[in-house]
């Protein structure tokens, strides 16, 4: 159903027909004044598209109730998108009470599309018929996911649970955004400021010139300031040598929302999974994550487990291994007890010291417009795109780039953004892939092509030197463009089977990393960003002699925080006085792991489990891996990486498809049989 705009503000460009080149966002149109009168207005006309449904003289048909809804609310949703996506790359106190009002009515507003009675009748009455309907297999793909969501949304609870459900998803929201502006402003709040140029051993030239841009910006020229946000915190911690320092940092990151102050997480997160526990009870689960995996690649909380204990064992081995490495090294520093902030620092000693390997001399050839450049030759390679820059189309910010994807026949596919500087305080840390639109055939038959964005926090250029990124922010650029890829060759009919479900959403970003630094894509992107020359194959040779070094620390560290999300809502009953930093505790005690080592992200700043739409879905980065190792393993056995067989495969049976199928039958149509974990332990270096 298209957007009407008869009855809206015209003066809103929220609400207005976007006539700008491929109907991007008028982002430089937009204030935040009109966001709210804006979603009330897109509230009011999905309202009367859903009436016009209940209301329907005509008998429930696929056409008249499952497809119009599926067309319902695209007015809302593009207004949640853009404003979701901003909040996101440029916070402030404004956007923030934004959000905090316009989070109920959202939620209040879905709440009541999906627990209404009449609108259920019709989507059970065409449901109920459906084997004699003669539909196609997306269009029966599409009924059954709609009748599952309505049914997972409570629609066959009584009229009093359905009251209490709609209370818990509404407070679940608003507890949702202040956890994540909690992070945000605990995040931006704490700062180290070095005086001492002691205190700044060990460190390379490019983090002391940024440090040094930080203080200025802060007002203590001739200072230098460290950050908690990761292109700041990470390098430190790995590379400076005072000790102190370094466990001031790590204490300050790994305590984030856990101050007792007023962004303190802590009971915002008991509140939280004790909420999602009675959802998920009132829906007829035991625990929330039975909820969650009733829908998705898993299925249930065994087969989850199963994956985290395969790898759980082989990854802790390894770390004991390493740590044996680091504290060799450490007892030359006169240090007999290793400290979670002595890892990463001391284990880049040992790891130059085995494979004489600095990986600041790889960073001299990732100059960021370089990589950006091989990763569309990567995926020029593979499926036959181009993406060409566009000027003059507005920018969703000032640091943004966007570009046109083409498909081979020179039809375009669609618009990605790019924004992938730190702007601490003001963007959320990482890396994410974004949509500002994804792809659809609309009510008239064409063809809606999507608008992706990708957003990191890479160091920005300084006046002298361009950005030069680390083997793991290349990789992570890799892994997102890989997300915006699948968006961009989607080519799914209705939009409602137009998002992977979450422990399959990672296999296309996860794929796309394996091309990062193989010997053929290297020498197209990785130059030295003064004298133009390609990356030495012994410097190449050397980075992958290296590279499983370390995979014992990050795969521990990871498959902690994978526990640590399963346990939390596996949990059939949430005990009196609940302890966030108890129970976390007690789940790493009894998976043995070691005090040298911190989970990825502790609880109280655990932003994907509370906030990001992760919750019982972090081991979905792991499940991905077993899959894009494995489906890497049919490009590697025809001898050829860009196999055009294999990239048709991949593209035509899992990309273009989404969700028009049940995820593993994808797979299995792609690969010709069920994912081996074997690929992925080879992969890692833990099958020894």
């Amino acid at each position: 159903m298209a957007i009407s705009t008869a009855s809206c503000q015209p003066r809103n460009p929220l609400l207005r027909e976007w006539k700008t080149p491929f109907g991007v966002p008028p982002f430089d149109e937009i204030a935040a004044s009109d966001y709210i009168p804006a979603v009330k207005k897109a509230i009011e006309i999905h309202n009367k598209e859903i009436s016009a449904i209940i209301n329907s003289k005509e008998a429930p048909d696929f056409e008249n109730t499952i497809v119009a809804l599926d067309r319902s609310g695209r007015l809302l949703n593009r207004i949640a998108l853009v404003f979701g996506n901003y909040e996101a790359i440029a916070s402030s106190e404004e956007i923030r009470n934004i959000s905090t009002e316009m989070s109920p009515l959202v939620s209040n507003h879905y709440s009541e599309v999906m627990l209404s009675d009449k609108l259920f009748e019709r989507v059970k009455a065409v449901y109920d018929k459906r084997e004699s309907l003669g539909l196609e297999p997306d269009q029966m793909r599409l009924l059954t996911e709609t009748y599952k969501a309505f049914e997972r949304g409570g629609c066959n609870l009584a009229t009093e649970d359905k009251e209490k459900l709609k209370v818990i998803d509404s407070k679940i929201d608003s507890l949702s955004i202040r956890f994540s502006q909690n992070l945000l402003g605990e995040t931006a709040a704490w700062t180290l400021t070095i005086d001492n140029e002691e205190d700044l051993a060990g460190l390379s030239a490019d983090f002391i010139a940024d440090a040094a841009q930080r203080a200025a910006a802060a007002g203590a020229e001739g200072k230098w300031v460290v950050g908690l946000d990761n292109p700041s915190v990470m390098p430190f911690l790995a590379s400076a040598d005072n000790r102190e320092l370094r466990i001031k940092v790590l204490d300050a990151y790994s305590n984030r929302c856990n101050n007792n102050n007023d962004r303190d997480n802590k009971d915002l997160i008991t509140e939280m999974i004790s909420l999602k526990l009675e959802k998920a009870k009132l829906l007829g689960f035991e625990t929330f994550a039975d909820y969650v995996l009733d829908n998705k690649m898993a299925k249930n909380p065994a087969a989850v487990y199963k994956i985290l204990d395969d790898v759980w064992q082989p990854s802790l081995r390894t770390a004991r291994k390493e740590l044996d490495d680091i504290k060799e090294i450490a007892k030359e520093d006169g240090i007999t007890t290793i400290h979670p902030a002595d890892w990463r620092y001391y284990a880049a000693k040992a790891r130059a010291a085995k494979y004489n390997f600095d990986e600041s001399a790889v960073m001299e050839y990732l100059q960021y417009d370089n990589v950006r450049d091989g990763i569309f030759y990567v995926a020029n390679k593979l499926f036959g795109v181009t993406f060409t820059r566009v000027e003059g189309i507005p920018l969703p910010h000032p640091d943004a780039e966007a570009f046109e994807c083409k498909d081979a026949d020179g039809s375009s596919r669609g618009i990605l953004y790019m924004d992938m500087f730190a702007r601490p305080g003001e963007k959320s840390g990482g890396a994410w892939c974004t949509s500002y639109r994804d792809h659809e055939i609309d009510a008239k038959g064409n063809n809606v092509t999507a608008l992706m964005s990708i957003v990191g926090n890479f160091t920005r250029p300084s006046a002298n030197k361009p950005s030069l990124l680390t083997v793991d922010e290349t990789e992570t650029f890799f892994h997102e463009f890989g997300h915006a890829i699948a968006g961009l060759l989607s080519d799914v009919r209705y939009a409602g089977l137009g998002n992977f479900v979450r422990d399959f959403v990672e296999l296309p970003s996860q794929l796309n990393e394996h091309w990062a630094f193989e010997p053929e894509v290297l020498n197209v992107y990785a130059k030295h960003y003064v004298t133009g020359e390609v990356i030495p194959m012994e410097l190449v040779e050397k980075m992958k002699q290296c590279s499983h070094y370390g995979v014992g620390f990050a795969q521990t560290e990871l498959v902690a925080a994978m526990y640590l999300d399963m346990d939390m809502y596996s949990m059939k009953e949430i005990p009196e006085n609940f302890d966030v930093l108890s129970y976390e505790a007690k789940c790493m005690n009894n998976r043995g792991l070691i005090p040298e080592i911190l989970p990825r992200y502790r609880t109280p700043y655990f932003l994907h489990i509370f906030s990001h739409d992760y919750n019982v879905g972090y081991y979905s980065y792991l499940w991905a891996n077993v899959l894009d190792c494995d489906a890497y393993r049919a490009f590697k056995e025809t001898g050829d990486i860009f196999n055009q067989d294999v990239a048709k495969a991949y593209r035509y049976d899992i990309l273009s498809k989404v969700n028009e199928e049940d995820a593993m039958d994808l797979y299995i149509k792609f690969r010709g049989r069920m994912p081996a974990i074997a690929p992925f332990l080879e992969d890692r270096g833990l099958n020894n």
